[in-house]
């Protein structure tokens, strides 16, 4: 497991000078002020003002500075050191007060201490988690009681199609795997024309019922399930974009998108 981890983080590592010059990131626009969070987790967490935010899998950091901006109190988790270092060189240009540590999510207790008002994940983590048992553990130590926990995330179903043709057909399966998919790929999805040294990455699949039921057997009450027909990026060469944030597949014919909100039940 510690060589899937490692070889991850090394095409992590190379990514992030990519992604932070690629338009998908819109780096300038951030800088200038843009707020990078969607609507779907904007009206799930309201108001965060005052509110302690821990951001799992923050990458470098705009999710994360975004809350702070919103007036949480926000700290970003990612096991990159390169996005890391990143995440703080930003926050320090645009004055905001967030706070970044460098650890993998398992190893979170680790090296970090307290408790959150919220805990947060989205769009594109669980691929990356082998065991969403533990990972749902973390969630609940670290959320105070009476806190809630929210993930935005694209949705299981949506992972068995062909992502490479415009007609939807199955080509991976739906269920979880101990053995991860292997890839190798040149370039990324903020930038498909990116030269990449280090191609190789290992993911995991997750359903619906092993995220839900990790959650709960972790303590957590399960207060709202959402599915939507748009993600913030194209899946398939048929997706379309209808508006400045997502992309649809014409007919809606599958949910791309789903959120989950949870709370720790007060003592």
């Amino acid at each position: 497991m510690e060589e899937y981890f490692e070889t991850n983080k090394r095409r992590w590592n190379e990514l992030v000078d990519v992604h932070a010059a690629s338009k998908e990131y819109d780096l300038e626009g951030f800088l200038a002020g843009k707020n990078s969070l969607h609507r779907v987790e904007l009206e799930k967490l309201g108001d965060v003002t005052g509110k302690s935010l821990l951001h799992l899998q923050c990458h470098f950091g705009l999710d994360t500075i975004s809350w702070a901006r919103l007036g949480a109190k926000a700290t970003g988790v990612d096991f990159s050191e390169t996005a890391i270092e990143l995440a703080r060189e930003i926050a320090k240009r645009v004055g905001v007060g967030a706070e970044f540590l460098c650890s993998n999510v398992y190893d979170l207790p680790e090296n970090l201490e307290g408790q959150y008002d919220i805990v947060f994940t989205s769009y594109g983590v669980l691929c990356w988690l082998n065991d969403v048992g533990k990972w749902a553990e973390i969630i609940a130590h670290y959320l105070k009681p009476g806190g809630v926990f929210l993930i935005v995330e694209s949705h299981p179903f949506m992972w068995v199609f062909d992502d490479e043709t415009e007609e939807l057909k199955q080509r991976y399966s739906y269920w979880h795997n101990t053995e991860p998919l292997s890839w190798e790929d040149d370039g990324t999805y903020a930038d498909e024309d990116a030269k990449i040294t280090n191609k190789k990455s290992y993911e995991w699949q997750h359903t619906v019922s092993d995220v839900i039921n990790a959650l709960i057997k972790a303590g957590l009450t399960i207060d709202e399930i959402g599915e939507y027909p748009e993600l913030v990026w194209a899946y398939t060469p048929a997706s379309k974009r209808v508006d400045e944030e997502y992309f649809r597949i014409p007919g809606d014919p599958l949910p791309q998108c789903w959120s989950v909100l949870a709370s720790k039940r007060q003592v």
